[in-house]
């Protein structure tokens, strides 16, 4: 199958090809004849852009969005949300986009601007945000600055069960994170959702820190305190 690979940062070039020589050939032909899928043969390997000695984290979710103009071949980023904030709150781009809003709303929970118990539009509205980051461009733009390699245990959205691409997928998602791992040893995985942690089966020999939490679609995402503390140091929202 002909992948673009014009996105992929150079260190990922070769790791990349002999990954997906390890996937069912007869999966990759059905990909290639069964069209569309998200984000489609252009996208998909987008996440590999960040260099490989600039990852510190593994962000892994579970499928690209469901929408053309969304999916963008990294975990989480809506390609479709220009605005974080809006004059009420969120903007309605990000209202619409569940993990999204969550995300957000969670980030705004461990810099200590939103009380866990009063999350509305009203109460995001009173913040004063003259600090805070404008675009999701930006939100994501700092997570790839802090080094996150924005992974789905797909890769692929399309008409089948998310976790039969997922099982398709395992073995190249198995051969980058080795290679990852024996470059940059102190990597930490973030697992969102019980597809997503499916892949810890396939990292039992490795020593490395992993944190299992819901998927942002949750609620209960917002209040996570494993989440919390983890991305609170990180101050992804100030500008």
């Amino acid at each position: 199958m002909s992948f673009n690979f014009q996105h992929i940062d150079a260190s990922w070039q070769a790791c990349i090809q002999q990954a997906l020589k390890n996937i069912d050939p007869h999966y990759l032909r059905t990909l290639e004849h069964n069209t569309p899928w998200l984000p489609g043969i252009d996208k998909v390997f987008n996440a590999f852009s960040i260099p490989v000695n600039q990852v510190n984290y593994i962000l892994l979710g579970e499928s690209p969005y469901p929408r053309p103009h969304s999916a963008n071949g990294y975990a989480f980023w809506d390609a479709a949300v220009g605005n974080i904030w809006s004059p009420t709150g969120l903007s309605k781009e990000v209202n619409r986009a569940t993990s999204l809003r969550n995300i957000i709303k969670m980030l705004l929970i461990a810099e200590e601007l939103l009380n866990p118990n009063h999350t509305s539009q009203t109460n995001i509205a009173a913040i004063d945000k003259s600090r805070l980051i404008k675009t999701n461009q930006a939100l994501f733009s700092r997570l790839l600055q802090h080094g996150f390699l924005l992974l789905n245990a797909s890769l692929v959205l399309q008409q089948t069960p998310v976790k039969q691409d997922a099982h398709a997928w395992q073995p190249f998602l198995h051969y980058v994170l080795e290679f990852l791992v024996k470059k940059r040893p102190h990597v930490q995985l973030l697992l969102l959702g019980q597809i997503a942690s499916t892949i810890d089966k396939l990292l039992p020999h490795l020593s490395i820190r992993k944190i299992y939490a819901e998927h942002p679609y949750n609620i209960s995402f917002i209040t996570n305190p494993t989440v919390l503390q983890f991305f609170k140091p990180m101050h992804l929202l100030l500008g």
